[in-house]
């Protein structure tokens, strides 16, 4: 009897609250290696999966936001510990699916660890550095704090699959907004394995939503969905800009444009900023008086 046997090939679904639902369009994306070689299927998200996305980030944004800084700070690092767990399947998946081999998946993913490190340590001093106390005349003084904005769409660039993906989206998170995530186009296997970290990761169900799919057909949805508060997008052409900007104009949406080169992705001076978590927040400022 012959030992040949077909390969069972995994084909990886969408992430939405919590849960990995399959798309309801129907339809996948095959996922080739440098070779030509198939290596699995992915989910084909359609604008109907954004739409439940945004649901399912709106429902648990208010409770996200409720959560203690530190808390989001743990749930972060435990990202990062389960990341580090899976580090040698990232490595696999993006040596096989990216150029620049084992050495250049290598330093992404450990990059990749680092940032989410990093925002997890800002989660509760951030305030501090976005914040001030506010000098005035009188018998009163006044404090400016950042809060959430809420549910924000993050769009990832297609090169640095992993490490864009988690340098745009862990400065949302941290401050207790929740995303609904768009990965790389040309390299989407990244943010399918990274759905499997979120969900290991003690993430509460909505808090990120992850989607593979073409920009074509979903950035239009993404700047137009009034439930968005805001859109932060990398790697994007001067047609996606205008989309994204003309779109925002009719809803007041914030957009902010990463203009972020290859190279770029790995400075920790620009990605490990804490002013990049101010970047979708608004400032409250209180009032109090001060007793004769």
């Amino acid at each position: 009897m012959s030992n040949d046997r077909l390969a069972v090939l995994k084909t990886y679904k969408l992430f939405i609250g919590g849960s990995f639902p399959r798309t309801e369009s129907g339809r996948t994306l095959p996922v080739v290696d440098l070779k030509g070689e198939l290596l699995a299927h992915l989910c084909h998200g359609s604008r109907k999966d954004l739409r439940n996305s945004v649901v399912a980030a709106r429902k648990a944004q208010k409770s996200w936001a409720a959560r203690a800084p530190y808390n989001r700070g743990q749930i972060l690092y435990r990202m990062a510990e389960m990341l580090e767990g899976k580090r040698s399947e990232f490595i696999d998946a993006i040596a096989a699916t990216c150029d620049g081999g084992v050495r250049r998946a290598t330093k992404e993913v450990d990059a990749a660890i680092d940032c989410l490190v990093n925002f997890a340590g800002w989660a509760d001093k951030y305030a501090q550095v976005v914040g001030c106390n506010n000098p005035v005349a009188g018998a009163f003084y006044n404090f400016t704090s950042p809060e959430p904005m809420g549910v924000v769409g993050v769009i990832a660039p297609n090169e640095q699959p992993l490490l864009g993906l988690v340098a745009m989206l862990a400065p949302v998170i941290v401050s207790g907004n929740t995303a609904v995530v768009l990965g790389s186009e040309q390299h989407p296997l990244a943010t399918s394995i990274f759905a499997e970290v979120c969900a290991t990761s003690d993430v509460p169900g909505g808090v990120i939503n992850l989607l593979t799919s073409k920009r074509n057909e979903l950035l239009e949805h993404f700047a137009n969905h009034r439930d968005l508060n805001g859109v932060a997008a990398a790697g994007c052409s001067a047609k996606h800009r205008t989309v994204l900007e003309l779109g925002a104009a009719d809803n007041l949406k914030r957009v902010r444009l990463s203009t972020l080169k290859k190279k770029e992705w790995y400075d920790v001076k620009l990605t490990h900023s804490p002013y990049r978590i101010e970047r979708f927040v608004e400032m409250k400022t209180v009032w109090h008086p001060i007793g004769s």
